[in-house]
Formats: C-alpha cells, sequence, structure tokens
C-alpha cells in the first residue's frame, strides 16, 4: 500500500509540477492554447515514470507503456501541430477575456491547474495497473483490452487524419463533414478516446489494484460525451454549421452504427 501510495503521489507533484511551468510558458507566449497537447504528452509522462518506479508483471507493464505511449504521442503531435498551424484557440481567448481580476492568475487556476487532478484520474489505469506483480501473464481480459484499445487508435487516427483532409478543401468551407467513419458517429475521434481508455482499464483490471481505476474510464466517457467534449462542440457547431441538426437527425452521437 505505501509502494501504490508512493507512486501515485509522486505522479500527481509531477503533473502539479509541469502545470506550473506550462503555465509560466503561457506568460511568455501571450497563449495558453497548447495545454491541450499536454493533456496527451501528460498521460505518457505518468505512465513512463509509473514504469519506472513500479514493479509490476513485466508484461503488462510494457503494454500499458506501450499503448498509453501510442495513444499519447499520436494525439499530442496532432494537437500541438494543429495548434501551430491554426494559432490560439477561440475557448480559451473567450474564457479568459471574461477572466475576474488578473488574467493570468486565472488561468493558473482554471486552465493548469484545473487539469492537474483530471488528468493524474484520467491516468489510473496506467498507474495501477503496473503496480501488481501478478498475475505475471495476460490473460484474457488483457487480451480484450489490447484489442479494444487498438480499436480506439483506428477510430482516432482514421477519423482526425479524414477531418484534416476535410478541411484542409477550401470547397468544403461551412459544410458538415460526413464521410468516412463520420458517417457512421458524429465523434468518431473521442470514440476512440473512450475505447483506448476502457481497455487500458481492462489490462490493468487483472490485478486487484488496477481494478480500483475503473473510475478513470467512467470519468472520461463523462467528459467526452456530457461535459467538455462532444456536448460543448455540438452547442457550437448547432449555432455556426448549417445543416448540422439535419446530421444529428441522421447520425449517431457516439457509438458508430449505420445512418439513418
Amino acid at each position: 500500500m505505501d509502494h501504490l501510495l508512493w507512486i501515485l503521489g509522486i505522479n500527481l507533484l509531477l503533473i502539479v509540477g509541469c502545470m506550473l511551468l506550462l503555465w509560466l510558458l503561457s506568460i511568455a507566449l501571450g497563449d495558453v492554447s497548447f495545454i491541450d497537447s499536454f493533456w496527451a504528452f501528460g498521460m505518457v509522462l505518468v505512465a513512463a515514470v509509473s514504469f519506472v518506479l513500479a514493479d509490476g508483471s513485466a508484461s503488462r507493464q510494457g503494454i500499458l507503456l506501450l499503448l498509453a505511449a501510442a495513444w499519447g504521442l499520436r494525439l499530442g503531435i496532432h494537437l500541438l501541430l494543429r495548434w501551430r498551424r491554426e494559432g490560439p484557440d477561440a475557448r480559451y481567448l473567450k474564457m479568459l477575456s471574461r477572466a475576474p481580476g488578473n488574467p493570468h492568475l486565472y488561468s493558473l487556476v482554471k486552465v493548469f491547474l484545473l487539469q492537474a487532478p483530471i488528468l493524474w484520474l484520467v491516468s489510473l489505469p496506467v498507474q495501477l495497473g503496473q503496480i501488481d506483480p501478478s498475475p505475471a501473464q495476460l490473460g484474457l481480459l488483457a487480451a480484450l483490452g489490447i484489442a479494444l484499445a487498438l480499436l480506439g487508435l483506428f477510430f482516432e487516427t482514421v477519423g482526425d487524419w479524414q477531418l484534416a483532409r476535410f478541411k484542409a478543401n477550401p470547397s468544403n468551407q461551412g459544410k458538415v463533414m460526413d464521410r468516412g467513419l463520420w458517417r457512421y458517429t458524429r465523434h468518431p475521434n473521442y470514440f476512440g478516446d473512450a475505447c483506448v481508455w476502457w481497455g487500458l482499464f481492462l489490462i490493468a483490471a487483472e490485478t486487484a489494484s488496477g481494478r480500483w481505476s475503473i473510475v478513470s474510464p467512467l470519468f472520461l466517457t463523462f467528459l467526452l460525451v456530457q461535459w467538455s467534449g462532444a456536448a460543448l462542440l455540438e452547442r457550437r457547431l448547432k449555432r455556426s454549421r448549417p445543416g448540422y441538426e439535419e446530421y444529428i437527425a441522421r447520425t449517431s452521437s457516439f457509438i458508430p452504427w449505420p445512418p439513418k
């Protein structure tokens, strides 16, 4: 138990420290939008630190680190390049323009420090799943988790690629993306996110400590569907994108399904 709490505590302190450094960087740059890319990179950092500190099953530790790195590095680089290409995120600009008092202190609390415990909570499968040495071998539950995580990586990668190609075509400006994976779900990238972290939980759940990490995929799914993901995005698209209401009527919200 002491070893478990020590690893969890080290990771939390590390995330908070990174957030403070990134906050200072945001002041120098005059923009906080890059924080979205660190959300993904931070997961990789937590998985790597846990890999070094924990004494769990080598095979389970290895697959958890590998999948977390594949997910986090791809998404982090994608978001970082998008920020460099498109500039400051309008959501953050609007938030900080309404900040009471000092906007830098507001961004410290509302943008950076707020994300630290959320990142730590969501990354619990790659922390708790690496702690227990038994069972030493991966079982059926882990195999299902690996398959689910790979499915999620496919949906995220292909969905983001399809959307980027769609946006790059000037003739598509103002149109609704309803092709490829976007024909079957309005949010293939968010669906992929959820699959990856449910998959990581299943791998971790073969251990006694890892079962407690179920709070992670439950909370992440809530974030993606109800709070900061799909729900927030769709409110904005309903106002700004003609035809989006019709797209909603015929297309599955989250889980891929043939269109009506």
